[in-house]
């Protein structure tokens, strides 16, 4: 079997990303691409059954020797060229990006009606956060809203690539994409105080997101919402080291379940 191509897998998102794949399949081959040959190499031999490569997302065929092969390429790392969605398109092979944002993601849904199957993950933590309310949904039943908050500590240790993701994001989408009553808006009304698990709150903001059509399409819930802030998490209040702070609520009529 092609190795799995994982661009910026010697980052933060990257390496966690790589370390995830190896707990799920210990046999399979990955390639940890990034610019630092060095550092791409230290996690590949961490990680076992694994190589490492020197990439350029700058350039359209990346940088690979022609007679590289992958059996699908993950982007951990934002991609402005988008030329690790066209080398995957080239070769016929499946991709799957989780650092684009809400406004990013249009060439990315055109290409997947193309040459190979597109999976789109940019959802808060790549997708466990919707996961983990879905789950609590099946147990709630029949739900009308759902809002969901989160916490970045702001000495989270993502490094500067996370970092300049969420600058151009928060740039990129002042408004909020919100559900309400149905309907799929954007509104200008962001400001909210996120609370902190441990009773305190954060000022944040609403924010556009696809957890957000994620959850509304999967539960027909009405109203959903996803509230942003970054701050002191609870974890580093008391313990030192930083957390995400994350609560799922759950609204119907007169029930309300928070997780």
């Amino acid at each position: 079997m092609h190795p799995v191509l994982l661009l910026g897998g010697s980052g933060q998102a990257g390496s966690s990303t790589a370390a995830m794949l190896r707990d799920w399949h210990p046999a399979l081959p990955l390639t940890i691409a990034g610019r630092d040959l060095g550092r791409a190499q230290h996690v590949a031999d961490d990680l076992g059954t694994a190589t490492a490569a020197t990439v350029d997302i700058s350039r359209p065929n990346l940088g690979l020797p022609g007679e590289a092969s992958y059996s699908a390429v993950v982007a951990t790392v934002w991609d402005k060229h988008l030329h690790g969605l066209r080398y995957a398109q080239d070769h016929g092979i499946p991709y799957l990006s989780i650092s684009s944002g809400m406004t990013d993601i249009a060439p990315e849904v055109i290409a997947g009606g193309q040459r190979a199957p597109i999976v789109l993950a940019s959802h808060w933590a790549a997708g466990v956060i919707t996961l983990a309310a879905l789950d609590v949904v099946r147990e709630f039943g029949p739900v009308e809203t759902i809002e969901i908050t989160a916490i970045l500590d702001d000495q989270d240790t993502g490094g500067p690539a996370s970092a300049t993701d969420m600058e151009r994001l928060a740039d990129a989408s002042p408004a909020a994409y919100i559900r309400e009553n149905g309907t799929f808006r954007w509104t200008a009304d962001t400001e909210v105080a996120v609370p902190t698990l441990d009773g305190r709150t954060l000022p944040g903001q609403y924010v556009a997101i696809l957890d957000v059509p994620s959850l509304a399409l999967a539960t027909g819930a009405p109203n959903v919402r996803f509230a942003f802030a970054m701050g002191e998490s609870s974890g580093r209040r008391h313990h030192g080291t930083p957390s995400h702070d994350v609560q799922i609520r759950l609204t119907s009529g007169a029930r309300t379940a928070t997780h």
